[in-house]
């Protein structure tokens, strides 16, 4: 009887046809092939599993699946040795990004540091801030001109000139290692440039390279898909399909025209991108960011993102990297619906997301003052599978977009619409007495719809502080910045920083000044780092950045100093007084409880609930933060504009 993958043998019989092919590749090296092999019959089946569906309807499926094999098993021989070691270090039961001594950052290398050799300079100041996982923007050699912030690849395995060499990238990871720190980087999956060697080759007449994009000889083929595709970016129009006079055909280019959008569907493509994607682990690299992923998979008549095959080919690569880098961690980039979002994250898909709800819901509650919505989403939508974690933010590289799920909104008696409106006002500053500075991005005439550019210290109010000469202004904008800090340390997952956020950095406007950038305000939030003007913020205990860094630095040392803010379990607390977001932390492993209780409104707030003692015990407590005391007596406990307070009953 036929099996599922098309052929007449069932699955160990398969493997064990492919096993001398296998074996072969492994002449002279002959120790690495028992772990390889061991970890090869344990993934197997969900491999085949995932892959099954999507190419195993071609009679040629038997001799594409070794293909892809060989691939993997190249890879793990060519995998250095120190690799290899971290690999097996990393094999414990518990995954190393649910320990409550990780801590993420993020940069541009150039913006940062210059170039590759400038980043190695800067990893004691990484470290003596508590950085164990760094994220290092597009770095890959991109196209020249347009090149969307470096998303438009044109070569997985060169970096970009300036700022050096791949061989610069590899010590720069060895050197990371040394230290604690792991290193992510962007794998751009969804698209090329149009510049890359395979998309030059298609260009050239090379038909098995045209095979790797979604190409179309007829304008016709392309309206089976049209229909349904929504408009990414307002100012370029809502057709995604490019004519391109050397194919003469028309290319499909989801977001800029100079990205082509690669064909998963053919499965010569999924085996030179598992190819891409170990020559970067063999590097260093620990953590690859999945760009794009819910653009993968393309089906005609929907709207194509988040379709059942952008799933298979995650869960594919995982089980490959499994195979072939164990120490291997993805990390999602799915800015969708909520519910779209929880769904790429699992140990089998990848094992790390963002969580853009989080993101999006704490500004929200900023501007609106209450902490309803919020509640509501993180009770709904923060739970997540053991063995994946989220990775807490308050903004990225990109602008922030109200991303929130209009359903929650109606269950909670507002209207996604006009809020959004609202908030989009509000961080514009065009709402009567908003704190925000931030810039519209990508705003649509038509809609009204906007998404908002700037830096977390704009966001919250100190560019206007300062500008008006408000010491008041500028302690309340500290007290948001080191808030909304607090909350992405304790709340559970990784915190990551976007660096200059740790020293309050402004908006720079600099941007406009460049012809390459002045069309995109996200490079706004996007400043370099004045090196010298921030060892003067750092030292200065009075200054606005001296203020924050100081005060993120008790928040790290408070989230490392406590194994109650492991792992990914979070209960909401329901208050009584909206105006205050609190949760639960541990309770189940030995670590002890925390209430973590955090005021966004710019009043005192009293908290009354009686709750808490039973959570905690009696009181007086302790804020982990300052080490103080904190009284709750018949009529509460007061919490100043924008406190922060980690609760803990347990005393010396």
């Amino acid at each position: 009887m036929p099996q599922a993958n098309g052929t007449e043998k069932a699955p160990h019989e398969l493997l064990s046809g492919l096993t001398p092919a296998l074996e072969a590749v492994f002449a002279g090296r002959e120790a690495d092939w028992p772990p390889f092999q061991t970890r090869l019959i344990e993934a197997f089946p969900r491999l085949l599993d995932e892959l099954e569906p999507l190419y195993g309807s071609d009679p040629r499926f038997d001799r594409q699946l070794e293909s892809i094999l060989l691939t993997a098993a190249r890879g793990w021989r060519e995998r250095p040795d120190e690799l290899k070691a971290r690999d097996a270090e990393t094999s414990g039961p518990e995954p190393w990004f649910a320990s409550h001594r990780q801590l993420g950052a993020v940069c541009y290398v150039d913006l940062f540091a210059g170039n590759l050799a400038g980043m190695r300079g800067r990893i004691d100041y990484l470290r003596d801030l508590g950085v164990t996982y760094l994220h290092l923007m597009p770095l890959l050699k991109a196209r020249a001109g347009e090149n969307d912030g470096g998303y438009a690849v044109s070569d997985y395995r060169s970096v970009e000139p300036r700022l050096g060499t791949m061989e610069e990238l590899e010590a720069l990871a060895a050197a990371l290692h040394r230290s604690g720190i792991r290193l992510c980087l962007d794998f751009v999956i969804n698209h090329t440039a149009d510049d890359h060697v395979w998309a030059e080759a298609a260009k050239a007449g090379d038909r098995d390279k045209q095979a790797y994009y979604r190409m179309f000889d007829d304008r016709a083929e392309t309206e089976r898909y049209s229909p349904m595709l929504r408009e990414i970016f307002p100012d370029r129009g809502g057709d995604p399909f490019r004519w391109v006079p050397e194919l003469k055909k028309w290319v499909w280019c989801t977001f800029y025209p100079y990205q082509w959008d690669l064909n998963f569907g053919n499965p010569a493509l999924f085996r030179q991108m598992l190819a891409e994607m170990l020559f970067l682990a063999n590097r260093g690299v620990d953590v690859l960011r999945l760009d794009a992923v819910p653009f993968i998979g393309k089906r005609a008549g929907t709207n194509c993102e988040n379709q059942p095959e952008a799933h298979r080919l995650v869960r594919a690569y995982n089980a490959l990297a499994a195979i072939a880098a164990p120490g291997l961690v993805f990390k999602s980039e799915a800015i969708v619906h909520p519910d779209e979002v929880a769904r790429y994250v699992g140990p089998d898909e990848a094992q790390l997301s963002y969580f853009p709800a989080l993101m999006v819901l704490l500004w929200e509650a900023l501007a609106s003052r209450d902490t309803g919505l919020l509640r509501h989403t993180m009770i709904k939508r923060f739970a997540l599978p053991e063995g994946s974690a989220w990775v807490t933010y308050l903004r990225g590289h990109d602008d922030i977009g109200w991303g929130f799920a209009d359903e929650d909104a109606e269950e909670m008696y507002i209207d996604g619409t006009d809020h959004r409106r609202f908030l989009n006002a509000f961080y514009t500053g065009r709402f009567a007495y908003s704190f925000a500075r931030g810039l519209p991005f990508q705003e649509n005439p038509r809609t009204g719809d906007c998404r908002i550019s700037g830096t977390t210290a704009s966001l919250a109010g100190l560019d206007a502080a300062l500008e008006a000469g408000d010491t008041a202004a500028v302690d309340m904008a500290v007290r948001r910045i080191l808030l909304l800090h607090g909350i992405i340390m304790t709340v559970g997952g990784v915190p990551l920083l976007y660096l200059g956020d740790e020293v309050a950095q402004l908006n720079d406007h600099g941007y406009l000044k460049d012809a390459a950038k002045r069309h995109d305000n996200r490079w706004v939030h996007r400043p370099a780092t004045d090196w010298p003007a921030r060892a003067v913020m750092m030292d200065d205990p009075d200054s606005p950045g001296g203020q924050v860094f100081a005060g993120l630095r008790r928040l790290i040392a408070m989230r490392k100093s406590h194994r109650v803010f492991a792992g990914r379990d979070m209960e909401v607390l329901p208050l009584a007084n909206a105006h205050v977001f609190a949760y639960r932390r541990g309770g189940g492993d030995g670590a002890g409880v925390v209430a973590v209780l955090a005021n966004m409104n710019d009043h005192v707030e009293r908290v009354g609930d009686w709750g808490l003692v039973a959570l905690l015990g009696d009181p007086p407590w302790t804020d982990l933060v300052t080490g103080d005391p904190v009284p709750f007596d018949d009529e509460g406990l007061l919490l100043e504009p924008y406190q922060f307070l980690c609760l803990s009953g347990e005393r010396d």
